[in-house]
């Protein structure tokens, strides 16, 4: 939707903008109470042996919390014969440096998961020129444990289970984020979000809906469309 290109006086927007303001106040207090039964759902005890590596080295998923209390997963989609990252995973990991110290201050471990072998991630992240925490769950049922990886056959019956219903999905590896608890020798899978849940975790998504014309996605073949790794933009476009 774009806005009207017919000006008002500063008195009409004023108006306009406090009467809108009360709906951005009623919508945050909302959003405040849903982050609190967001907390407060039941945990679940993870007791499968997952392993990971990370630049050879064997990681259990009590390693991942690095010493602290809170863990944070994004799961990226990035197959284990990808040549490439997935572009909206990247559109969404480009937000991610510089955020793991605030992270840390609050008791926060924050790292990012993917199914492809750590070498070829290690060398994607370096292409992207990104810093954030990356370890490979290659050889381990943690993506598919979690949501985000599926058979070719679940792709091809359209019975892949995202999002907490089978609904299908159109890869064999699909984003989600989860959060995690180190209870003294338990570790707690708290909460997980995929899809249009993860839309608040894209700050440069959140910075688009503050201009004029907003995402401006409306007519694209699909969302994303004019989406691209941040060292491919200037190649060709998708026909809108």
């Amino acid at each position: 939707m774009t806005t009207s290109n017919a000006p008002v006086s500063r008195e009409q927007w004023l108006a306009a903008r406090r009467a809108l303001l009360k709906e951005e106040k009623a919508l945050t207090l909302r959003l405040d109470a849903l982050a609190e039964k967001r907390r407060a759902l039941p945990p679940v005890e993870i007791t499968a042996p997952y392993a990971f590596n990370e630049d050879g080295r064997a990681l259990a998923l009590r390693d991942l919390f690095g010493g602290r209390s809170q863990l944070l997963v994004y799961h990226f989609m990035y197959g284990p014969d990808w040549e490439e990252g997935c572009p909206s995973c990247s559109f969404w990991a480009d937000g991610f440096d510089g955020m793991d110290v605030h992270l840390a201050a609050r008791d926060i471990a924050f790292v990012v998961v993917s199914a492809a072998p750590w070498a070829t991630l290690d060398a994607y992240r370096k292409r992207m020129g990104w810093r954030f925490r990356w370890v490979s769950s290659a050889g381990s049922t943690f993506n598919r444990d979690f949501g985000v990886s599926f058979s070719g056959e679940e792709i091809a019956s359209g019975n892949a289970d995202y999002n907490f219903a089978k609904k299908g999905f159109p890869s064999t590896e699909a984003p989600g984020a989860s959060a995690f608890l180190c209870d003294g020798d338990r570790v707690l899978h708290t909460y997980s979000c995929y899809g249009r849940g993860l839309d608040i975790l894209n700050g440069t998504y959140q910075w688009m809906d503050l201009a004029p014309r907003g995402r401006n996605e409306q007519d694209l073949p699909w969302p994303m469309a004019r989406l691209r790794r941040r060292d491919q933009y200037g190649a060709s476009q998708p026909a809108d």
